[in-house]
């Protein structure tokens, strides 16, 4: 008998030991969020009165003028592309499909250094111009300044479009084709009347990516001078020294980003649509021919020619030319640098993601459930923003850790959480542990929940049911987040600018050194290798959707 209790309660205290693990990761997750409110409530001594009065309003305006440009440009060619590619049928249909994800595999601030550079004084276009017509200075003629808020908005809506593409072209391929049958009964514009207002929920979540990704830019808005919040916690932080100031700043951008969310929660909540048919039919595609192929061919190149060929083709004649330079040890060793972060972060999120869905999913309550999901949230949030809490929980953690080694071991402890390479890897697990959570999360949903309760009646543990039965299950989801993981952390500036080392370089920082000088020439190598990495998840992202919206 007692034996037996004794079981009994180590079993219990196992079976209570993952949801205490999985409550921990959550905790630990949500920390540098708490810490920037913690952080934002101090004293700034005087300089967030100063800052409301001189520079918040044009950080505000500028902010909100550049999320308006994006989304309007991320709009026009998102949803237009999306409707071309599933209502019409034309020739190389299927290429353009995937050809129009390209852009998503180039970084913002990428495409803001090769326009710049492209379209500057002394690039190949004005010359040109200048050559063409005789004339010899500036003031000789106009031309377009790509360094302001427009030409901002352009390009990165050019690289964003591709969020709100894939959700209106899945939205569309799942409307079934009997409500097009009724709009076309009652002579209506199936597109306008139809297509769109069911679509208009999954283009509002495309639109709120979007406008997160836009506010959260550090690249494009550095660059070209453009004062938004983004670009204020930045300055505040490192030019004035103040964290404070820079954390009540975070809080007003934190702002944009709940609206952004519920702009994204209420659009969905307020439409609901059945079809009430036996059988659920996508659109047939409508054959055509002559012009209207051609305009359908323009209409599609048109984004991915500014958004992805004309900025790799920048790229590729710096390097054919001998400008960029040679894959020297400083190269190899920003690159190694990448991979090795990119690599350590995509494992641990997708750890951290599996280990507390699996706990939350088949042993947590409903409570549980909603914690482990906004532990999430993190991607919400600029990098900016979420370095102020980072170093602010992790720089107490290892003050803490240094005081238990003095004084009970009397030993040194130089820190690892607070500084170095440790403080980016945990930073990017906050940020990106959004993106493995959604892959995790959709892998569970499409497990029939009757397989793992089968397990259990058989004797399976938790640990086996995990390991053996659903993980295997879901390993194609997980794949699909660790490469986007992955590649989103090679892209990653704002924090691996902010919180490396001394002489610790990414592929990213690697090139915003030289093309903070104006030499993006000779970084063209470093740039062409990010986009690389870049198209490997757009290629699996486009077999993911055929395979959604096909079988």
């Amino acid at each position: 008998m007692f034996s037996q209790v004794i079981k009994d309660n180590f079993l219990g205290l196992r079976s209570n030991g993952w949801q205490t693990l999985a409550l921990l990761f959550t905790l630990v997750l949500l920390a540098p969020i708490v810490a920037i409110f913690y952080v934002a409530s101090g004293n700034s001594e005087g300089l967030w009165e100063h800052l409301i009065d001189s520079v918040i309003p044009r950080y505000v305006l500028n902010t909100l003028g550049l999320m308006l440009g994006v989304a309007i440009v991320s709009l026009i060619f998102g949803v237009s592309t999306a409707w071309i590619v599933v209502k019409y049928d034309f020739k190389f249909r299927r290429v353009f499909e995937w050809l129009l994800l390209l852009p998503a595999a180039i970084p913002a601030y990428l495409i803001a250094y090769t326009y710049a550079d492209f379209l500057e004084f002394s690039g190949p276009i004005q010359t040109g111009i200048r050559w063409l017509f005789g004339w010899e200075k500036a003031t000789d003629y106009w031309f377009p300044e790509i360094r302001s808020l427009p030409g901002a908005c352009i390009l990165m809506g050019a690289v964003l479009y591709p969020y709100v593409y894939v959700m209106a072209r899945v939205s569309f391929l799942l409307i079934p084709s009997s409500f097009f049958d009724v709009g076309l009964l009652a002579n209506r514009n199936i597109f306008i009347a139809v297509a769109l207002p069911i679509a208009r929920p999954a283009i509002a979540a495309g639109l709120a990516l979007v406008l997160m990704e836009t506010v959260s830019d550090f690249g494009v808005v550095e660059y070209f001078a453009i004062e938004t919040l983004t670009l204020g916690i930045f300055n505040v932080w490192l030019g004035m020294n103040n964290i404070t100031a820079a954390a009540q700043i975070a809080c007003l951008c934190f702002v944009f980003i709940i609206l952004l969310i519920a702009m994204e929660v209420i659009s969905r909540a307020r439409q609901k649509f059945a079809d009430t048919t036996k059988k659920s039919k996508s659109i047939s595609p409508t054959k055509l021919s002559g012009l209207k192929v051609a305009g359908c061919w323009i209409v599609c190149c048109l984004p991915i020619i500014i958004g992805f060929f004309l900025p790799v083709g920048v790229l590729l004649g710096f390097i054919v030319k001998g400008y960029s330079v040679d894959l020297n040890v400083e190269l190899g060793a920003a690159a190694l640098n990448s991979l090795l972060i990119g690599i350590s972060v995509a494992c641990l999120v997708l750890f951290l993601s599996s280990v507390m869905l699996f706990t939350a999913n088949y042993k947590g309550d409903f409570l549980m459930r909603r914690l482990v999901g906004l532990a999430s949230i993190g991607y919400a949030f600029p990098g900016t923003i979420l370095a102020i809490g980072v170093v602010s929980v992790f720089g107490h953690l290892d003050a803490a850790i240094a005081g238990i080694f003095s004084n009970f071991f009397n030993l040194k402890y130089s820190g690892w959480f607070g500084s170095g390479i440790g403080l980016i890897i945990v930073a990017c697990v906050v940020r990106f542990q959004a993106v493995g959570y959604g892959a995790v999360s959709r892998g569970l949903n499409q497990i029939p929940k009757n397989v793992v309760e089968a397990s259990q009646l058989l004797g399976a543990n938790f640990f086996d049911r995990s390991v053996k039965i659903v993980l295997p299950m879901i390993r194609l989801s997980i794949l699909a987040g660790g490469l986007l993981v992955f590649v989103d952390v090679m892209k990653e500036l704002p924090m691996a600018l902010l919180l490396r080392p001394f002489n610790f370089e990414t592929l990213a920082t690697y090139l915003y050194q030289f093309a903070k000088d104006e030499l993006l020439e000779e970084a063209a190598l470093p740039a062409l290798m990010i986009v690389i990495t870049g198209v490997i998840p757009v290629i699996f992202l486009n077999y993911t959707v055929n395979r959604l919206t096909r079988t």
